[in-house]
């Protein structure tokens, strides 16, 4: 669904403000600060911009604007195929033909920042061989588990010996923001608590500050030599305001250029009328929205318990509620990227249509005939809470009550990555790779851990009862990718079967722009992050 760019004019009374402010602020020019970007994001604070680290997605565009990665996707949209892929810090890569080997020759001549000299081959090998340590990194590790061995070569060459093949490795692994390259020298002198508020990178905008008031959030300035051209703005601001309200009206105000859109029923018609200017930018399909059911707290350890759940949900109307920027998704892959189901491939016996008497009947059978009471923790942010009390409000049709703890979204994700919440949400953003999300949400390799080391398996398939990882590593071991794609889809089959993951939505990421700032490029698709180093003020 592409609706980038596109102006909306509803007709919703519904707002998040009173409507004396919209009048009042509507006519407001936008700021006409022609050498600082000023981003807001539904955040409390920084929580890390070290990239290994990071889980929190408002971080990740100051994260993008600091390093760089090996390759670089198209800007603006998802690859189609392999040979999209762009150059960036490697020049030029080749794999083997069993898809196990992959060299690249990095660029010269590139330099960090702040004087921390040329990046080469043993800053490549120092940042995946941290992210492959068990004992420092835990969330995003999981995506670098297939790396084997990496080597150098000289200065300029780096190999990535993989232990399954893969023919989208560049799309994959390679693309996500954990994998950008950080000085290895800067690494050692900071020590790992400081790189998370003073990183080094070589990217096309380096670090001046960190607020110490949490809602200024991250200071950038343009790295003039830039060897991909410095941006055309010579100053960035990620700013972090949770507050829906007072984010809007930064924007309505001037004191922003960009902000967070908010994914909630009736969000987009209420920036009508005064704000008929406004541009929406929707990277599609955005984040996969699922929620996991903790296999070992009772009564989800029964199947039938999980089951009666999944009918209950109710995701066409979910898809609906949060119309423009949401579609109801079948398999934990959208019907959009290579191996997802549609609504007309999806097999009837994992379709999980909405039917709350096959629910009753399921939770009669488990011993449940009145239902049960249980208590979830969400976050405070729009597309979780909404979701949520739309699930909330359809469980009690099986008379399944469920108790929100709605939380900061910051704290939220300390404690969902500590294991200490009953129903878990995810929303992530993943490549067109069809594995990625099954192994970073469903591989056993994934389990959450109590003391956070581990990964976003919240629900502990594959641990609690037998999983997908069998099939996993079948589907790994296929440098077929349509032998490969059939795998995923028996893989979906089997967890849909189980029921410890449902997919919900796709709820494509949102940003609310000025029309006084042309992107320089037109979005489509991508992560929940994009690079504005062509962006400029109009």
């Amino acid at each position: 669904m592409a609706i980038s760019r596109r102006r909306f004019i509803g007709n919703s009374a519904a707002a998040m403000v009173g409507a004396s402010l919209m009048t009042t602020l509507g006519t407001k020019a936008f700021a006409q600060s022609q050498d600082t970007l000023r981003l807001a994001f539904a955040a409390r604070g920084v929580r890390t911009i070290d990239p290994a680290k990071s889980i929190q997605g408002a971080d990740e565009w100051a994260i993008i604007h600091i390093h760089d990665l090996l390759v670089e996707l198209p800007l603006g949209h998802f690859p189609e195929n392999i040979s999209e892929v762009q150059p960036s810090l490697a020049e030029s890569w080749t794999m083997s033909p069993d898809a196990k080997v992959w060299t690249f020759q990095l660029r010269k001549g590139v330099q960090f920042h702040k004087g921390y000299g040329e990046m080469t081959a043993d800053d490549v090998k120092f940042t995946f061989d941290r992210l492959r340590d068990t004992k420092e990194i835990s969330a995003n590790r999981v995506l670098f588990d297939n790396i084997a061995d990496v080597k150098t070569d000289g200065p300029y060459k780096v190999t990535f010996t993989l232990s399954q093949p893969d023919p989208l490795f560049p799309i994959g692994p390679l693309s996500h923001y954990s994998a950008s390259v950080i000085s290895a020298k800067a690494y050692k002198e900071k020590g790992k608590e400081a790189i998370e508020k003073d990183p080094i990178g070589t990217g096309p905008y380096q670090l001046e500050s960190v607020e110490s008031d949490p809602s200024q959030g991250v200071e950038l300035k343009a790295n003039a030599d830039y060897f991909g051209g410095a941006p055309n703005i010579p100053n960035m601001q990620v700013m972090y305001i949770a507050d829906t309200t007072a984010r809007t009206l930064a924007l309505l105000s001037g004191d922003v250029h960009m902000i967070e859109g908010v994914r909630s029923p009736g969000w987009v018609p209420s920036m009508q009328q005064r704000n008929s200017a406004l541009l929406f930018d929707v990277a599609s399909p955005g984040s996969f929205f699922t929620i996991q059911m903790n296999l070992q707290v009772k009564p989800f350890d029964d199947i039938r318990v999980r089951h009666a759940v999944a009918y209950l949900i109710n995701r066409d109307e979910i898809a609906a509620a949060m119309s423009p920027v949401s579609q109801r998704t079948y398999g934990i892959n959208p019907p959009s990227y290579l191996g997802g189901f549609t609504k007309d491939s999806i097999p009837e016996e994992v379709r999980y249509d909405y039917n709350p008497e096959k629910a009753k009947q399921l939770l009669g059978e488990a011993g449940f005939p009145n239902g049960f009471s249980f208590t979830a923790d969400t976050s405070q942010r729009e597309d979780y809470s909404s979701v949520m009390l739309i699930i909330q409000q359809q469980l009690r049709a099986g008379g399944i009550d469920m108790k929100l703890n709605i939380k900061d979204h910051t704290a939220f994700h300390a404690d969902q990555g500590k294991g200490t919440n009953t129903m878990y949400q995810r929303s992530a953003a993943y490549p067109p790779v069809p594995t990625q999300a099954i192994i970073e949400q469903l591989s056993a390799n994934a389990e959450v851990k109590s003391d956070g080391s581990g990964g976003p398996n919240f629900s502990h398939y594959g641990v609690a009862i037998p999983g997908i990882d069998d099939l996993l590593g079948k589907a790994m071991d296929e440098p077929d990718l349509g032998k490969r794609m059939k795998l995923v889809q028996e893989i979906e089959v089997k967890f849909l079967s189980d029921m410890p993951l449902l997919p919900i939505s796709d709820n494509g990421y949102l940003v609310v722009r000025s029309p006084s700032v042309d992107l320089g490029y037109e979005l489509k698709s991508g992560y929940a992050h994009w690079r504005l180093t062509k962006a400029k003020f109009v």
